[in-house]
């Protein structure tokens, strides 16, 4: 693609960056195909071509964001399909990254949105504002309806108050900050466990059943003291400052722990924040104090089922008589580029491991997209949930929180994170959404 960027311009180098992307996109219009927006919609520019035009022309006139502008990147998931479909490899991550920051600081939103946006990030990064938060959505959940069918800013709220928990999951056993010394006589490494933000208080198992799991197999598990949410969900937001400051303290955290007892990886369980903490390299590049630090955590940044691929789990404890849908979270295929680890890993175990029609269109979690966007999320919901089906499994599996929310809302099928499937295999204790399925086979002694 020729661009037409002044020499002042590129001084600029998020702008530079850009002009590098845009000079890499030939109009083949591959991405089209495996666009969620563009194939629920069938606007041009609701795909990734058509918002690589937007984000052009914006930039290149150093305009301020318009409405139009705004509209249709905001309807953008960051599913990153089209960087696996795209033959010329477009950064299209980085591209919409740096539009929606020129969006946060050019464009006024209706004052609604503001508040929304502006609640989002006040709340969801901080684990113990989003449980006193989901207190409140405990008592009115039953308004959800309610607010969605009113439309307009009340549907977010009622979108909002749909995805809370129907009850409180309560504390997790493995809070940090905190060590988790191995459990085997023989200790074979040390990683560092990201807590997490959303996840921890919408799902404290999962980090259970990961130190679990990681303890029974030999390792130390380091829960790091001044670790906060990766940045991920302001990131998408625009917010680019909170997000590198966030990213400059888990550099931080996760730096003093390598540099003192040692890191053999920084693990993590859900794959839209091990997208962003991978990127900390780049995103960090132009700091002169950071840069190296960072591109050394992006270094030894590992979703948990990249990890235990390489590792020895032991004999089985039981033999799992279950068929299960595996879900691969776009953030997880697409952005990291794991496809075949997690099936891999629940094979292993002894589960009937079936892929999901339409594997590579996203569920419509999507970080706060869901919230923002609630009724293109619920098509694509809906989309997923009825491929899923059509697949007859026992229990869905999967590596990212959002999607089990997300999924969760339209199936009755327990959705678990593939980690939580392991660790009972393996040793631990049968998740709690799976009593109603089916008892294990005790293994051949």
């Amino acid at each position: 693609m020729q661009t037409n960027f002044t020499a002042e311009q590129l001084k600029d180098h998020h702008v530079a960056e850009s002009e590098k992307i845009l000079r890499k996109c030939v109009h083949c219009g591959f991405c089209t195909a495996t666009c969620p927006t563009f194939t629920l919609l069938g606007d041009e520019l609701d795909s990734p071509r058509g918002r690589i035009y937007l984000i052009k022309d914006m930039l290149e006139n150093d305009r301020p964001a318009d409405e139009k502008v705004v509209k249709h990147v905001d309807r953008c998931l960051s599913c990153l399909a089209c960087m696996t479909t795209c033959p010329s490899g477009v950064h299209y991550m980085h591209l919409v990254d740096h539009a929606r920051t020129h969006i946060e600081k050019t464009y006024k939103r209706p004052l609604a949105d503001r508040v929304t946006r502006a609640l989002l990030a006040f709340v969801l990064p901080y684990p113990n504002r989003f449980r006193l938060a989901l207190t409140g959505a405990f008592f009115a959940r039953p308004l959800a309806g309610a607010f969605k069918a009113l439309g307009g800013p009340l549907a977010r709220l009622g979108a909002m108050l749909e995805l809370a928990p129907a009850r409180s999951p309560g504390r997790g056993m493995h809070e940090g900050p905190g060590v988790f010394e191995a459990a085997a006589p023989v200790r074979k490494g040390r990683v560092a466990l990201l807590g997490g933000c959303a996840q921890p208080v919408l799902n404290p198992g999962i980090n259970d059943a990961t130190i679990r799991l990681l303890r029974r197999a030999g390792y130390e598990i380091v829960l790091p003291e001044g670790e906060v949410c990766c940045g991920a969900l302001v990131h998408h937001m625009g917010r680019e400052d909170s997000a590198l400051e966030n990213a400059r303290r888990n550099v931080d955290a996760w730096t003093a722990e390598a540099e003192g007892e040692g890191l053999d990886a920084i693990l993590i369980t859900a794959s839209g924040c091990g997208t962003t903490i991978k990127d900390y390299g780049y995103m960090l590049k132009e700091d002169a104090v950071y840069a190296e630090k960072a591109s050394r955590v992006s270094a030894l940044a590992k979703d948990v089922t990249e990890f235990l691929t390489g590792i020895e789990l032991g004999a089985p404890a039981v033999t799992p008589d279950l068929t299960v849908a595996y879900h691969s979270a776009c953030s997880m295929q697409h952005g990291q580029k794991i496809t075949r680890q997690p099936k891999d890993l629940l094979s292993a175990a002894g589960f009937r491991v079936k892929d999901v029609p339409e594997g590579h269109l996203c569920c419509g979690s999507a970080g706060t997209y869901n919230i923002l966007q609630p009724e293109i999320a619920r098509r694509l919901r809906d989309r997923k949930v009825a491929n899923i089906e059509r697949t007859a499994p026992d229990v869905i599996a999967t590596g990212n929180i959002g999607c089990m929310t997300q999924i969760g809302l339209g199936t009755d099928i327990p959705i678990l994170h593939t980690v939580e499937l392991l660790d009972w295999v393996y040793g631990g204790p049968c998740p709690e959404g799976l009593h109603p399925v089916t008892a294990p086979m005790e293994a051949a002694q």
